[in-house]
């Protein structure tokens, strides 16, 4: 019904140029795949110089990062612990090279998140502020830093709950082991003094305690009139006959 037709012969593709030898110190470029990617020689004829960015970032160092102003700058003094000098940086906001009261609250934490109370504070700086400028240098910040560590390490030991706090029982073996015999109604009168919560004492009330900022206080309120009375109980019987003078002038200089 239909003619016969001939059959059509495929045409061939001519055959590529055989490729032309590259001048001496030149890679020979890749052959072609069959995928369609391109070859190294056609990279090369459009980025002459080959991967540029590579070639950059080969001469090019990246900026060196921002460098803090201040006392971050300055490079500890000979001798000094380099944790503790890190520490001093990190509390000296300002780099003023130096440490206000203020900066020391934000730095002294209790164990229940809550800064040193600012009695406390004041009591520190009157301790360690020996040149009376108002602030704490690098050398006695050191004194201080080992100073809170020391009572870190008491309070642990007495703390006998763990619960971050010191109650009567474990106040009372605290100042018994500091060589103070105190009764129990002046335990009772130095926790309800030095505890941060309002006192309470009804049915199912928690007992009132002492955090570690308030405790180092007490501690050291017990310490200093003591001594006081000390140098006054010229005999060491317990009884002492002093003046008004000396009465007010032994509670004025306690913290």
């Amino acid at each position: 019904m239909f003619g016969r037709s001939k059959k059509r012969q495929s045409q061939q593709p001519a055959p590529a140029p055989a490729p032309q030898p590259k001048p001496s110190g030149h890679q020979p470029s890749q052959q072609h795949h069959a995928n369609g990617y391109h070859s190294n020689h056609n990279q090369q004829q459009a980025y002459p110089n080959g991967n540029q960015y590579q070639q950059y970032a080969q001469t090019h160092q990246p900026p060196p990062p921002p460098q803090r102003h201040g006392a971050g700058q300055r490079p500890p003094p000979p001798g000094a612990d380099i944790r503790l000098w890190q520490v001093f940086l990190n509390v000296d906001k300002d780099g003023s090279g130096s440490i206000d009261a203020r900066e020391l609250q934000t730095a002294l934490i209790n164990s229940n998140w809550t800064t040193f109370d600012w009695d406390t504070i004041c009591m520190l700086f009157s301790i360690f502020d020996t040149n009376r400028n108002g602030t704490i240098g690098f050398n006695e910040f050191n004194g201080l830093f080992k100073y809170i560590e020391e009572w870190q390490r008491v309070f642990k030991h007495w703390d006998t709950d763990q619960s971050g706090t010191i109650e009567e029982r474990e106040l009372a073996g605290a100042l018994n082991g500091f060589g103070y015999n105190l009764s129990p109604q002046l335990i009772q009168l130095i926790v309800n003094k030095y505890s941060g919560a309002p006192i309470s004492r009804g049915y199912g009330a928690a007992p009132p305690a002492i955090t570690f900022d308030r405790f180092i206080r007490a501690c050291v309120v017990v310490k200093q009139l003591s001594e006081a009375f000390r140098a006054v109980d010229k005999d060491n019987d317990g009884w002492i006959q002093i003046s008004y003078e000396q009465f007010m002038g032994i509670f004025l200089r306690a913290p």
